[in-house]
């Protein structure tokens, strides 16, 4: 029995342009472009820099807390950026971690997305 195979269709079709290199955002930016998310004028929230240059923020009402460790959490591998926010009674909270090379415009729009969210209760 005679088998014949289409090989038009085989593997992927693609040209050498669609093969280069792409550029991509890396390199941890610059911190401020997180900080400056919070809005400083409503005082809701507050922002500690330790003797170790970590800088932490929590909001008013400690439900929210971003830490920024340059150099790495301690006792955390691979913990740069530190984003939770606390659950209620009904609701579990999150965290999401990034690590300290992650480009500041990243966590940066992660945060803008969290704070769009704060509602008033």
């Amino acid at each position: 029995m005679l088998v014949t195979v289409d090989l038009s269709s085989a593997g992927f079709l693609t040209t050498t342009e669609r093969l280069r290199l792409h550029s991509w955002l890396l390199g941890p930016g610059q911190p401020t472009e997180v900080i400056d998310c919070f809005p400083e004028e409503n005082g809701d929230f507050t922002l500690i820099v330790d003797d170790r240059a970590d800088t932490h923020i929590s909001s008013a009402d400690g439900r929210l807390y971003l830490g920024w460790f340059p150099d790495g959490r301690p006792g955390a591998e691979g913990e740069g950026w530190v984003l939770a926010v606390t659950g209620t009674a009904t609701v579990p909270g999150y965290r999401v971690v990034f690590d300290p090379h992650t480009p500041a415009g990243l966590v940066a729009a992660t945060v803008s997305a969290v704070l769009a969210t704060a509602r008033r209760q």
